[in-house]
């Protein structure tokens, strides 16, 4: 079955230009205080800082566009507010209320030892990732998350209050998130998460960092935020991408994921036959048939301007289907069509959570709001392929 993942992330709109200054200061809303060493950023950027003793904070170089600066500080609720920036520096005046008693409760004190390890290997999985970087993530401070599992353990969920400190040495970031809440679904290998990320630069030496350039280049080229970048800019086809309509018909013979595994998690208790019969059901497509269309679509076919400057709406009926035809696939997805004549490029298919209502992108790349549904390449890239937004990328690929 092909991993689906549903990202719910707080992208800013930026877009490239020139340098300008966010200046203010942070105090406590009650006591009017100063807050001191308050964590200051851009959210899924590499701008951010800390507020000096007395509250003051400046971050600077930045691009004008739209962002979404958090603020988040021991103690005190975290503030979030979007900010638009022109050519002018823009300074603010933030409160910080007092964290009210969480009112969320998840006990890991519940789980057992053995629980723990294997909700913490899954999470590794579902949100860092498995492909060859992930190998060099490690998480700092596993110690700040909080786990649950629910329905025979097909459910697991998991939220910290304080920043999950990850670090890629694959593509030197120190990555700081706020995650608020996380839920990976076995059955029908969902992953839906929410949160506030900040990248910082790990310290290298310059072979260290040519390496990682690389790497971040080969994150980069044939992502999500290349194409989208390359979508509002009309250069899909130079950039090597290549979009087809897609439509669907599902397997009404075959059974929901929860029915399949009910029955599965009898398997002592079946005849052969049966759990033969069963085994052959998860392993059938989800779908009866699936025919690619024969054109290629258009920009103009999908893309749509909006009443807002710097954010496009992407928009299309059925299922779009995209090649990228400078990497090969490397994993099988059972539901990902494959055309006969098709090669084995990498290839996505993106549908939409709310039927056709389309979706909102900025000019660097990053969808705004509710992200399309995303199954096959796309859909296996996790943290340990994420760069920030403010990410200008090399040379691309020959092939």
């Amino acid at each position: 079955m092909a991993r689906l993942i549903l990202l719910f992330l707080f992208f800013p709109a930026v877009i490239f230009a020139q340098n300008i200054t966010v200046s203010g200061k942070v105090s406590a809303a009650d006591t009017k205080a100063p807050l001191g060493r308050a964590s200051v950023f851009l959210s899924n950027s590499s701008f951010g800082t800390s507020t000096a003793p007395d509250g003051t904070f400046t971050l600077n170089g930045l691009k004008p566009g739209q962002y979404n600066l958090v603020v988040t500080t021991v103690g005190y609720e975290d503030h979030t507010e979007t900010i638009l920036l022109a050519n002018d520096p823009v300074k603010l005046n933030i409160e910080l209320s007092p964290r009210a008693v969480q009112l969320k409760e998840v006990n890991i004190s519940t789980l057992t030892k053995a629980d723990l390890k294997m909700a913490l290997e899954q999470f590794k999985q579902e949100f860092i990732g498995e492909d060859d970087n992930a190998r060099d993530c490690k998480i700092m401070n596993p110690e700040v998350l909080n786990f649950s599992f629910h329905q025979n353990k097909n459910v697991l969920e998991a939220y910290n209050n304080d920043f999950l400190i990850v670090e890629n040495h694959a593509l030197g970031y120190r990555i700081k998130f706020l995650l608020k809440n996380f839920k990976s679904e076995r059955l029908t290998g969902r992953v839906v998460y929410t949160g506030q990320r900040f990248f910082e630069e790990l310290p290298g030496k310059e072979a260290q960092k040519k390496k990682w350039i690389k790497n971040r280049d080969d994150a980069y080229y044939g992502s999500a935020m290349h194409f989208y970048r390359a979508l509002y800019t009309d250069s899909l086809v130079s950039a090597g991408f290549r979009i087809y309509r897609l439509t669907r018909t599902l397997n009404t013979n075959r059974p929901s994921e929860e029915v399949i595994q009910q029955h599965l998690d009898k398997a002592k208790e079946l005849q052969a036959d049966s759990f033969l019969y069963w085994t052959s059901m998860k392993r059938a497509s989800r779908y009866s048939r699936q025919i690619l269309g024969k054109d290629q679509l258009a920009v103009k076919d999908i893309l749509r301007r909006t009443n807002q400057p710097g954010l496009f709406a992407i928009m299309f009926p059925d299922y779009l289907y995209v090649i990228y035809t400078k990497k090969w696939e490397v994993n099988y997805f059972k539901d990902l069509y494959r055309a006969p004549d098709n090669l084995n490029y990498a290839t996505t298919i993106i549908s939409f959570v709310n039927n056709n209502q389309g979706a909102l992108f900025d000019r660097n790349g990053t969808v705004i709001g509710d992200s399309p549904l995303y199954e096959g390449s796309w859909a296996n890239a996790r943290l340990s392929e994420m760069i920030p937004v403010d990410y200008t990328p090399g040379a691309p690929p020959n092939r």
